[in-house]
């Protein structure tokens, strides 16, 4: 009541109550009744006292609506700017500790209160003009091109352009569009310096840079509070002002412990003086899952489908592929483990050609029917199958995976001009662990990865062929020469040896002229087995046409090499061929050895040496031995029965 009149208004109400007393009593007189004179002031104070109660209740209205209305237009603010920064897959933490410093640093800088707001709208919009940069670069996780950076400099003009006609009570504009000016001058978009910069735009930059460090980003990792200053303290005078990041530095502190208290997500104080919101007005769905993280997972599986697309563009491999697709798909799709399925149309199978993950070496040794299983089904019905137990896959392997249950999948099929040459498998050791979203994505990726995975094949089998003798299997003389520069190269570097063998099938020519080529076809793939089982798994062995062979022995000196080419002669020797029915023929070689550094120091050189030592060694078991022949001779032809007797007088058998 005391507080009542000291009100102006009611003192001028009561004043007016007077003096329509005095002015009564003067038009009466003096004889007039007290009692009619009170009455007329009370009725005269009580309309006046009644006016003034409407007119502060319109006056409290109004500012309550003003107030709702101001918080109404900042949540619709902040809404907007916590949607852009979902859409760089950036937190909502960020810009809300972001604007808190940002405010803090300017009411410490003493700048009026409209200008403190201008920083507070300014921290939540500063990033709006990113809504006109391509998502494949914000998001982008390597060093951006000129192209591209010129395209990320344009958001600042953009941001500044798109909040220039709103009707901010404070200035905003120019702080959006002077963010990412520098102290030194070369910044953007005017290239201003100094002082020149806006107060609020030098604030917004230190803040930005601060609280971008300790965030996790696309193309990197936050790192710590204390390198995050360190990085302050190394930009300051050339990209910020060195006076505003001394102050940061010292406000960090209190700023952090007032951020943590009292400006958490999702917290806001309304009118009523009440915290908290509504989990609807907080960005909630009523899914319970944040929308503005549907809004960067939306973002974020466009930009992995992007990069599974750029990546598969760049390999040629399946390996090469085959890890571009689950690297990416795992961020889209996670997985225990993932497998390529791939359809052998001649045999009726498939056959796993990648696997990584849980069970990846169980997997690997897969190989299903088309029609049964899981994995057959998919590539039969051509349908994707979700949340299926792949129990009977693993059947056929007899283990568990890595001692894991693999207990559901997703398997999609691999299908390339209406042909299925395959599928896409991942597992979890969760049963129906895989959802609707995991299944479109999967769906989308395995699309992709269709046509780039048949391209893979084709270019692996093409270069194996290029490199393959299509009779034997072995490396053909293409293979073999890149691969004993490389050793040549390798032996210089150590001071070490390489033995070139140069092998010759001494009766090849007859037993194609008695028996056909088709007889001389499998003797030689009959060699070319005995020849890479007599080798260690890094040497090699190679057909060089018609009945010749070449053994590269890495790391073997003279009497090794000696010692091989009669181990490798005998191998022969011993090797039974069946020419018709059970009638048998003896095989034999002459075999060369030359040895690098000491017979020469090139491909040409030591395969003339080898070339001249193996027709000295023919001519040698000729003149100790008549040269066995596949002309049918009781001396050179024998039954199976005969052999297996000889061998067994020889103690082979």
């Amino acid at each position: 009541m005391r507080g009542t009149f000291k009100d102006p208004l009611v003192l001028a109400c009561c004043v007016g109550a007077g003096a329509i007393v005095a002015g009564f009593w003067l038009i009466r007189g003096a004889s007039a009744p007290a009692w009619g004179a009170f009455l007329l002031a009370w009725v005269a104070g009580a309309l006046a006292y009644r006016f003034h109660v409407r007119g502060r209740t319109a006056v409290a209205d109004a500012q309550l609506q003003h107030r709702r209305a101001s918080e109404i237009a900042l949540a619709t603010v902040e809404a907007l700017a916590r949607a852009i920064e979902a859409r760089a897959r950036s937190s909502r933490t960020d810009i809300r500790r972001e604007q808190a410093y940002a405010v803090e640093m300017a009411k410490a800088f003493g700048m009026p209160a409209q200008e403190v707001e201008g920083v507070r709208m300014a921290a939540l919009l500063h990033d709006v003009g990113k809504l006109g940069v391509p998502d494949h670069i914000l998001t982008k996780k390597g060093p951006l091109t000129p192209e591209e950076t010129g395209k990320v400099r344009v958001h600042s003009q953009l941001g500044a352009d798109i909040i220039a006609d709103v009707p901010f009570p404070y200035p905003v504009a120019s702080l959006v569009l002077c963010h990412h000016e520098r102290w030194d001058g070369s910044g953007y978009p005017a290239g201003i310096s100094g002082s020149d910069i806006p107060l609020g735009a030098r604030i917004l930059s230190v803040v930005d840079h601060f609280v971008s460090l300790i965030s996790d980003r696309p193309f990197r990792k936050a790192v710590s509070r204390a390198h995050a200053i360190e990085a302050l303290w190394r930009e300051a005078g050339d990209a910020l002002d060195p006076v505003l990041v001394a102050r940061f530095v010292e406000l960090l502190p209190s700023l952090e412990a007032a951020f943590a208290t009292g400006a958490r997500p999702g917290m806001r104080l309304h009118a009523t003086g009440a915290t908290g919101e509504h989990p609807r007005h907080a960005g909630v769905s009523a899914s319970g899952a944040s929308v503005f993280d549907e809004i960067a997972l939306a973002h974020k599986e466009i930009y992995a489908l992007y990069e599974v697309a750029q990546g598969l563009g760049n390999s040629l491999g399946v390996a090469d592929s085959m890890g571009v697709i689950t690297e990416k798909l795992r961020e889209l799709v996670p997985f225990a483990s993932c497998a390529l399925f791939l359809h052998d149309t001649i045999g009726g199978v498939a056959r796993c050609r990648y696997a990584i993950g849980t069970g990846a070496k169980q997997l690997r040794q897969m190989e299903l029917r088309v029609g049964s299983g899981l994995i057959g089904r998919v590539i039969v019905t051509r349908e994707c199958r979700v949340n299926e137990d792949p129990g009977d896959d693993f059947l056929s392997i007899g283990v568990p995976a890595d001692g894991q249950v693999l207990k559901s999948a997703l398997v999609c099929p691999l299908i390339v001009a209406e042909r299925v040459i395959g599928a896409l498998a991942m597992y979890h050791t969760e049963p129906e662990f895989f959802t609707e979203d995991h299944h479109r994505l999967a769906m989308r990726v395995s699309a992709q990865a269709s046509a780039v995975l048949h391209n893979s094949v084709l270019f692996e089998r093409t270069h194996e062929e290029a490199v393959t003798d299509q009779l034997t299997g072995l490396p053909n003389n293409r293979f073999l020469i890149l691969h004993l520069t490389r050793e040549l190269a390798r032996a210089r570097r150590l001071a070490s040896s390489v033995a070139v063998l140069l092998l010759d099938l001494d009766n090849l020519k007859d037993i194609n002229d008695n028996y056909g080529h088709p007889a001389g076809d499998r003797a030689l793939r009959e060699v070319a087995s005995v020849l890479r089982r007599a080798i260690r798994p890094y040497d090699v062995v190679s057909r060089c046409g018609g009945d010749e062979f070449i053994v590269l022995l890495s790391d073997c000196g003279i009497e090794d090499a000696e010692a091989k080419r009669i181990e490798l002669q005998q191998a022969v020797d011993a090797l039974p061929f069946v020419v018709r029915g059970t009638q048998r023929v003896r095989l034999a070689a002459s075999i060369g050895a030359a040895v690098f550094p000491r017979d020469g120091d090139t491909y040409e050189a030591l395969l003339a040496v080898a070339d001249q030592q193996m027709y000295r060694d023919k001519g040698q078991r000729k003149r100790l031995t008549p040269a066995p022949s596949g002309i049918p001779a009781a001396s050179d032809t024998e039954s199976v029965a005969d052999v297996d007797l000889r061998r067994a007088a020889e103690g082979v058998l």
